[in-house]
């Protein structure tokens, strides 16, 4: 998977913070010990820890996030099947884009204000990756169970 970014970082900044660094911070520590509660594991919240794991622990989380979901799922009472829970290319996806977003940024900016941006970006949105995936090939048991290309766009492709 080839990723450049696309400039999301650049968009303005929001005029108010989703979460506070601290919550920022709590959400991925919370979902690395299982702790968070299942009804707080929402989009933003999933955008919001894995900015903060890239952030604090960027090597190895293309290996590592898929199984700190999956047992995070379990933990809260989910499976993880062809149905629900972890799904790959969604995570992948995302993950490879917030990585760029991260790059993007300016040096110093807070958690909180970085997590207002990301979620100000086009990947706010629950449906950004049907810019890129057509709804049929992403939401596929195959889609979940592995990495699958983009067949609307690539994800380097501007948005």
């Amino acid at each position: 998977m080839r990723f450049s970014g696309y400039g999301l970082a650049m968009s303005a900044p929001a005029t108010h913070t989703a979460y506070s660094d601290a919550e920022v911070a709590s959400l991925a520590v919370r979902l690395l010990d299982h702790s968070l509660p299942k009804a707080e594991w929402t989009h933003a919240a999933h955008l919001a820890a894995t900015l903060r794991l890239v952030r604090q622990r960027n090597a190895g989380l293309e290996r590592d996030l898929p199984d700190i979901i999956r047992t995070y799922n379990v933990a809260a009472g989910g499976v993880n099947d062809d149905t629900s829970g972890y799904h790959e290319t969604l995570t992948q996806a995302y993950l490879a884009a917030i990585r760029a977003f991260v790059s993007d940024l300016p040096e110093g900016l807070s958690d909180g204000e970085a997590v207002a941006r990301l979620l100000a970006s086009p990947m706010g949105d629950r449906a950004w990756p049907l810019t890129f995936w057509s709804r049929e090939r992403l939401f596929s048991v195959e889609a979940r169970r592995t990495w699958l290309e983009p067949d609307l766009a690539p994800l380097d492709a501007p948005v």
